[in-house]
């Protein structure tokens, strides 16, 4: 059974409230409870605002089309931004499938596609 919470962060003076879910942990003998973000309150309306990924609208829909999807450059440029330290993992893996592609083109038709 799901009940919602109100807490007011005293430092900020912002009242948020979440879905609080109670379960029994076996191990502990106790029960416990799993807490999810919903909002917080407005002071001029008292309505819950929603927060996080709750109050965002859905994920955009992107066709597949030629012009839409990055080249090899692109995606290892996007990647590094994203990951940071990872990124030698990702420029290998991207250079790997790139080879492997060039190689089954190359045994399809005897020669290289451009």
């Amino acid at each position: 059974m799901a009940s919602i919470i109100k807490k007011l962060n005293k430092q900020t003076g912002i009242t948020y409230v979440y879905e609080s879910e109670s379960y029994w942990d076996k191990d502990k003998k106790q029960p416990r409870s799993k807490r999810k973000l919903i909002g917080k309150i407005d002071e001029e309306t008292g309505e819950i605002v929603p927060t996080g990924t709750r109050g965002k609208p859905g994920k955009r829909e992107t066709s597949c089309t030629p012009e839409n999807i990055p080249d090899a450059r692109e995606l290892e440029a996007l990647c590094i931004k994203k990951a940071g330290h990872g990124a030698y993992l990702i420029r290998h893996f991207i250079k790997n499938s790139m080879r492997q592609r060039k190689r089954s083109g190359q045994r399809a038709s005897g020669k290289a596609e451009r």
